[in-house]
């Protein structure tokens, strides 16, 4: 029974005419679709209608201006950009929920040439007649990898699919207890195995496995040894794993494929960043391994794929199975993984012109007069208002790969003195754009490693602009 308090609210609920005729949203009629503007204002009276009859709602809820403001926020948040770019200040460079690497503006501007035409995709201009999209990166990553063939799809994930359901379905797989990882996103190597069709065998102990475990295994029904890099963590002390050689010795006597998800997909020697332990798909394949996949989007630095490499006859097979065309990559995907691979076949090489691998390799020192000019800056707006300074942190190249290795660099340490550094980081997250940075013993840290070249004048403003935003609410408040 609705009472006598509910009624007059109902009452001051404005007509749905009044409200269409609000300025403010003969804005967002201009910009939208009548028919779903009306339907988000029916919405949004019927949920303050049901607001009322619980005594949600007071009568300055309901005056005109409120209501509007609650239609024009419901509409950018159902119809806006929910998509956003942001500043990565946390020093990790492939930042899986930052959208791994940034592309380079020669990479956007060959994916932006492609989506704004037709292009020869799936034809071949040479016999005039249709082609493979394969085709376009054939070349390029065989002669940078040494492969006989290759295959790309959508993910690494889609890689491993295809290819262990492809050479193995119904049979086993033989896999070491210490490589049955699980990756972001819940992806589980025995659950991609289940899914392919193949069955798994496990072998050895979670920190030893050696070469008799897999040859142990070896039976009629064995269709593939798999190896799969633990790149997102590390087992040490009392360990062994098997070595390239030892699997593909075991793998040749037994007249079996072998096999190697490296998952971030290394094509170039680190350890002139101080990464020396990442292995690159080129020593992988020169090792005699038989296929390797690898991503697109990790150390590779390019647009989200998953690459297939190795034996001519095995690619070839994994791409005929009609698995492939369900997972194949878009001509978008397409245009921005060639053009990153062409950085690796230039003659500057692609480690300043591809952002992932200009992160990594910058030098404690070069990143010290960013974050000294960002420090001082902030000083001279804020004097008084914050305690900062530049200390020594360590980033993480981040995406799954290189867990054990450092990338040692300063930090900005910023500490409010009128509020704590969780309202200083939601305010800078809240900003346009939003800022994600770390907070550690109440201070904000900002890592110059992860800001993109146009971000490092950026960032002074927006911290001050956060700044006013925390006062200006403590004063209302």
């Amino acid at each position: 029974m609705v009472d006598r308090n509910s009624e007059t609210l109902f009452s001051l609920i404005p007509s749905v005419d009044k409200i269409l005729s609000h300025p403010r949203i003969h804005c967002v009629l201009n910009e939208y679709s009548s028919t779903i503007v009306k339907n988000i204002v029916a919405s949004i009276l019927n949920d303050m209608r049901g607001s009322i009859k619980k005594n949600l709602l007071t009568p300055v809820d309901l005056n005109l201006d409120a209501v509007v403001d609650r239609i024009v926020k419901a509409v950018a948040h159902r119809l806006g950009s929910s998509l956003r770019t942001v500043i990565n200040a946390t020093g990790v460079v492939v930042h899986t929920n930052l959208g791994r690497s940034p592309l380079s503006r020669k990479v956007v501007d060959r994916i932006v040439e492609v989506a704004m035409s037709y292009s020869n995709l799936e034809y071949d201009l040479e016999q005039g007649k249709r082609g493979q999209r394969n085709a376009h990166l054939r070349a390029l990553i065989e002669e940078l990898t040494g492969a006989e063939s290759v295959l790309a799809v959508n993910n690494n994930a889609a890689a491993v699919l295809l290819a262990i359901g492809t050479l193995a379905k119904g049979k086993e797989v033989i896999v070491s207890r210490g490589e049955l990882i699980e990756i972001g996103g819940s992806f589980r190597i025995p659950e991609i195995m289940a899914q392919s069709g193949a069955i798994l065998k496990e072998v050895g102990t979670t920190n030893r496995t050696h070469p008799g475990d897999y040859i142990q295994a070896i039976n009629e029904n064995t269709a593939l040894i798999l190896k799969v890099h633990t790149s997102n963590y590390r087992i040490i002390g009392f360990t062994r794993e098997m070595s390239f050689d030892e699997l593909v010795l075991i793998g040749r006597q037994y007249n079996l494929p072998t096999m190697m998800d490296l998952g971030s997909g290394c094509l170039v020697d680190l350890s002139p960043a101080g990464l020396p332990d990442e292995v690159t798909v080129q020593e992988v394949l020169a090792k005699g391994i038989d296929v390797v996949s690898f991503s697109g989007d990790k150390l590779l630095g390019g647009p989200q794929a998953g690459i297939l490499v190795g034996k001519k006859e095995l690619i070839d097979r994994m791409a005929s199975n009609p698995l492939a065309r369900a997972l194949r990559m878009d001509k978008l995907t397409l245009a921005g993984l060639e053009a990153t691979l062409q950085e690796y076949a230039s003659m500057s090489g692609p480690r300043l012109s591809i952002p992932t691998l200009a992160m990594i390799s910058k030098t404690p020192e070069e990143l010290m007069i960013v974050a000294e000019r960002i420090s001082l800056d902030l000083n001279s707006l804020l004097e008084g208002k914050v305690k900062i300074s530049v200390e020594k942190g360590a980033g993480r190249v981040g995406g799954g790969a290189l867990p054990m290795s450092d990338l040692v660099g300063p930090r900005v340490s910023i500490k409010p003195t009128g509020f704590s550094a969780a309202r200083l980081e939601n305010s800078l997250r809240q900003g346009i754009p939003p800022v994600i940075t770390m907070v550690k013993d109440d201070c904000v840290l900002i890592d110059p490693r992860t800001l993109l070249d146009n971000q490092t004048e950026m960032i002074v403003g927006l911290v001050v602009n956060a700044f006013d935003r925390v006062m200006n609410s403590n004063e209302r408040g």
